[in-house]
């Protein structure tokens, strides 16, 4: 999976945006905090929830059971718009 060409990835301080660029459904801006921003990061090359959990494992001290929900919630949350490709 990876992120939709129709969105891009910005970084303001610390926060991560991602825009839509007008060529999907989903029109507007997500403002994400920095675990969020973390996965956006990722979701710019082609990777899995499993990969993104481990490099967060890295990154994070917290237990894998609370970063694979975190990680599941908000690919779910950004697949609802259409910011993922499979």
């Amino acid at each position: 999976m990876k992120l939709n060409s129709g969105f891009i990835a910005h970084n303001d301080g610390d926060d991560k945006l991602l825009v839509s660029t007008g060529a999907v459904k989903f029109s507007g801006l997500v403002r994400s905090n920095s675990t969020a921003g973390f996965i956006i990061s990722c979701l710019e090359n082609d990777t899995t929830e499993e990969a993104i959990v481990e490099k967060m494992l890295e990154q994070y001290d917290a237990p894998r059971e609370v970063i694979a929900a975190d990680v599941k919630k908000i690919v779910d949350q950004l697949r609802g718009i259409g910011a993922i490709d499979e």
